[in-house]
């Protein structure tokens, strides 16, 4: 590398920052709660029509007001109704459900007539209508708390609503209930959900950004002491994360849940790559070699490791495009971008930063050069004084640890990324412990045989099999069908008896069929299609995560198996929750499959750079321990897979394996210069094992910045991650050594080492 080449990278960078500051569209922040459903999901394109058909099952807003020790106060009830129609008259409001205003036919000698469910005209009637509806189980728990002290207002707002309609939406709704006079209240729903996690994400990207900078400018200043080695290295970093961030809004991207931790990621691994270039730059300087040879040599002998692991860690970051999840796919893409961005940005500007100001080495890094050699001689020396105790405490854990993570069950809730005591989480568990819960759940009905529509008595006798199930299996309260209508009509004819909210026998049914059809034109509630050939069910149970979901969607599934009948009732589960549900189940194997290809490709690579496929398989050994060790500490402590969780194991399997690559890269360069595997083996341990040590702890204490995250998961990546950091950091510098010794020949051959049989590590 001369100055004259190291000059015309710099051009190539600088026109590189002047095109992307000209695109540069400012930031974007969203949170689409449909970004974590399986893309390729048929169960997905089926929802999709569903709710073309019928309506979206998550755009709602559950409203629960509170009055002490009872909602039946006649002042509070024509609070609640003043809100309720306030709420109404909201543009972006489709309907509002609540026992306000809501009647129920009764049908006599004279026809029918419709009284209010609940009627505070009165004292006499309040307590009328409060005796009614402790005896009525239809309302109770769904639009009336069981103790009586919350009254729900359902709240429907316009379909697929976007982002800020529904933070405009959001923030009149607040405002009319905060100034309603009751000062009892809870919401919880999508748009009070997906604005919460636009503010956090917002408040989250400027903490990770603050702490990131300040962390990686302590670290540059501990590791080099020199103005200009601290603020144009981090000015070089801060650039290639400009580039990608610019790269990203330019493309479309947003920053979510996941995209919020790119740029803390990408500075620590930038910092990684910068110490490698700089470590080698300061040997050489360290060695007698003048500046100019210093960078030459540098740009010579580590551009092409350094591309390896960036390389290699891009790919761990793609692999997550294997998910099908959007936000996934999109977090894995462009940080995997985003970290060649950085590889150029060193690539680039470093070289001629280096000839441009004084060298770096001085009597203290000295100092520390010596200390740092002894010490890891020391543990060199151990190492081969316990070769055996040392590959069966790898092999030992290993196994145990995989036990561990084999019985890792996975589980995951609608709002799990939020800590147990955010007020948004505590929101959604108060509506699931209060009232039928706060997750949707839905299923589809439909007709096969062209001779019977919904209402053939024969089909809702299956649908009410069906609805008793439900009830049972999901624990859910009232639930809403085209069942639903004919129990009404029942109830009615029986003067509002709540004992007949049922299925009459099928003699009643037929009395009541002139009746039911004018009702069912009248009355249809999304519940049912014109042509009456599809229906659905509808209703909302707690939410008790994914891992106890799953196996109430194998019961129902089972149940529509063995107990209806296919040639009258067509059954399928779907909705927005049953969608979740499934991407915590099959993220886990999504991501292990990517993961997977990725260790195939670093496999090749390695291979390749080898041209040795024993030698790629024993540098990958120690990259599947760091993964295993992360597996056993989750088992131990209880962390279950799920989204926020499995992709830890592609980040750190694309980083970690960037330890294996630099040391192989030096051994190999060691070899090509004729020196024996041993000591091969030990100058890289003390030389490349330093930078290793180094690049580990800057990157484990970078990623652990985002353990101050509030969400759980920037939480888990952080912690996690630097966890598995660590494990590969023991698993390169004590276990692949060992590894190495069974193919001294092979090295020998492929290499041309001088004295093999001399230089065989001490047994």
């Amino acid at each position: 590398m001369t100055k004259n080449k190291a000059f015309w990278r710099l051009l190539l960078a600088l026109s590189l920052t002047v095109f992307f500051a000209v695109i540069w569209e400012g930031l974007r922040f969203n949170y689409d709660f449909e970004n974590f459903f399986q893309q390729d999901d048929p169960d997905l394109a089926f929802y999709q029509e569903y709710r073309s058909t019928f309506e979206n099952d998550n755009d709602y807003l559950l409203l629960a007001l509170g009055n002490t020790p009872t909602i039946y106060d006649s002042l509070f009830l024509e609070r609640a109704l003043a809100l309720e129609k306030e709420l109404a008259a909201l543009p972006g409001v489709e309907s509002m459900v609540s026992l306000l205003q809501q009647e129920e036919p009764l049908i006599g000698p004279f026809g029918v007539r419709f009284r209010p469910i609940l009627d505070w005209s009165s004292r006499e009637a309040l307590e009328k209508s409060a005796q009614r509806l402790s005896e009525d189980d239809q309302w109770s728990g769904n639009l009336l708390s069981d103790s009586d002290e919350y009254l729900l207002l359902l709240l429907k707002n316009k379909q697929l609503i976007g982002k800020e309609a529904g933070d405009s939406l959001y923030v009149a709704i607040e405002s009319a209930v905060s100034s309603s006079g009751i000062p009892d209240y809870r919401m919880a729903g999508k748009i009070k959900a997906q604005g919460v996690f636009v503010d956090l994400l917002q408040k989250e990207f400027s903490l990770f950004m603050g702490l990131a900078g300040l962390w990686v400018l302590f670290l540059l200043w501990v590791l080099y002491r020199s103005w200009w080695a601290v603020l144009l290295p981090f000015a070089i970093i801060v650039l290639g994360i400009f580039w990608a961030g610019s790269f990203l809004l330019a493309t479309g991207g947003e920053l979510d849940v996941m995209l919020v931790m790119q740029p803390p990621i990408l500075m620590v691994i930038g910092l990684s790559g910068l110490v490698h270039f700089l470590n080698h730059y300061q040997n050489s300087l360290r060695s007698g070699m003048p500046k100019e040879a210093a960078v030459a040599s540098m740009s010579r002998e580590l551009t092409l490791p350094v591309f390896l692991t960036a390389l290699t860690t891009s790919l761990g970051f793609v692999s997550l495009y294997f998910t099908q999840i959007t936000s996934l796919r999109w977090f894995g893409l462009y940080t995997g971008l985003g970290v060649l961005f950085l590889f150029l940005a060193l690539v680039t500007i470093l070289p001629w930063a280096l000839y441009a100001f004084p060298p770096l080495a001085s009597s203290q890094n000295h100092r520390w050069a010596r200390r740092w050699d002894k010490a890891l001689q020391q543990v060199y020396d151990q190492l081969r004084e316990n070769k055996a105790g040392i590959s069966l405490g790898f092999i030992g854990l290993s196994l145990l640890a995989g036990w561990g993570m084999a019985r890792i069950q996975t589980n995951g809730y609608i709002v799990d990324s939020l800590p147990e005591d955010h007020p948004l989480k505590e929101d959604f568990t108060f509506f699931d412990e209060v009232f039928d819960g706060s997750k949707p759940l839905e299923v589809s009905l439909r007709i096969k045989d062209p001779g019977r529509d919904l209402f053939d008595y024969a089909v809702l006798q299956e649908i009410e099999r069906l609805e008793n199930f439900i009830q049972e299996n999901y624990e859910t309260g009232n639930v809403l069908s085209p069942l639903t209508l004919v129990k009404a009509v029942n109830k009615a004819q029986n003067g509002g008896n709540p004992r007949a909210f049922a299925l009459p026998s099928e003699g009643g049914f037929e009395r009541m069929a002139p009746m039911l059809d004018r009702w069912i034109r009248e009355n249809d509630r999304e519940l049912w299609t014109d042509s009456l050939d599809a229906g659905r069910i509808s209703a909302r149970s707690p939410d008790n995560g994914s891992y106890l979901g799953h196996r109430q969607h194998e019961r129902l599934a089972d149940f529509v198996d063995r107990e209806l009948d296919p040639d009258l009732l067509q059954v399928r589960l779907t909705g927005t929750s049953f969608l979740i549900d499934k991407s915590h189940e099959q993220v886990t194997e999504k991501v292990f499959a990517g993961l997977g290809f990725a260790f195939f490709l670093v496999a090749l690579i390695v291979g390749l750079l080898y041209r040795s496929w024993r030698v790629a398989l024993i540098a990958m050994v120690p990259n599947i321990v760091p993964l295993i060790w992360v597996g056993g500490v989750m088992f131990v402590l209880g962390i279950d897979f799920k989204l926020s969780t499995s992709i830890v194991f592609a980040i750190a399997f694309g980083i970690a394996v960037d330890d294996s690559i630099h040391f192989m890269s030096n051994l190999r360069m060691l070899l090509e210069k004729g020196m024996g595997l041993k000591e091969a083996v030990r100058r890289t341990f003390l030389t490349t094992g330093k930078a290793i040590i180094l690049t580990t702890l800057i990157l484990s204490s970078g990623f652990l910045v985002l353990a101050f995250s509030e969400l759980e998961i920037p939480w888990f990546t952080g912690v996690l991650v630097s966890l598995s950091l660590l494990f590969a950091l023991l698993a390169d510098l004590l276990w692949l050594p060992l590894l190495l010794r069974p193919l001294q020949k092979h090295l020998h051959n492929r290499f041309g080492a001088i004295n093999p049989e001399k230089q065989t590590m001490r047994k």
